[in-house]
């Protein structure tokens, strides 16, 4: 099911241009949480979001503090202990006392935690394998990037 691409009129102003397309990014973001909703259910995963399926991946292959996990961007929501509460729960993640400063948590993804990342990574290639690999796919790269760093 391909979407159009809303025209863009002549007329608009670059604000009014720049403030589509955070909107696009935005149901862009929103898509991608419901392909991997959508994942989630397929392989049977209970007891987690596609937020926190989504934080899983971030945290792929690597020890990281909560704190790092905020500061990095890798999660953007304001409830992280709450969430990473329910990925030990679920058996994806070990969280234990940093060795040099002991108020401090990391996080690990448990085995289960990691074939569950793979699963998904498998996933998002099979859907950016779906679309089309044009000029048009990475001149919005570019451009995003260009947005981001400036």
């Amino acid at each position: 099911m391909a979407a159009s691409i809303p025209e863009v009129a002549d007329d608009q102003s670059v604000a009014e241009r720049y403030l589509q397309i955070t909107r696009m990014i935005e149901r862009l973001h929103r898509r991608h949480l419901h392909m991997l909703q959508f994942e989630l259910d397929r392989l049977g995963v209970d007891g987690i979001s596609a937020a926190q399926a989504l934080m899983l991946t971030k945290m792929r292959g690597q020890s990281i503090s909560v704190r790092d996990l905020i500061e990095r961007r890798y999660y953007l929501g304001s409830n992280v202990s709450y969430n990473i509460k329910q990925l030990v729960k679920c058996g994806l993640v070990v969280q234990e006392r940093s060795s040099h400063d002991r108020r401090s948590l990391r996080v690990n993804l448990t085995d289960k935690g990691e074939e569950l990342c793979l699963q998904i990574a498998q996933a998002g290639e099979n859907y950016a394998v779906a679309l089309d690999e044009s000029k048009e796919v990475e001149a919005g790269c570019q451009l995003l990037r260009r947005l981001e760093t400036n």
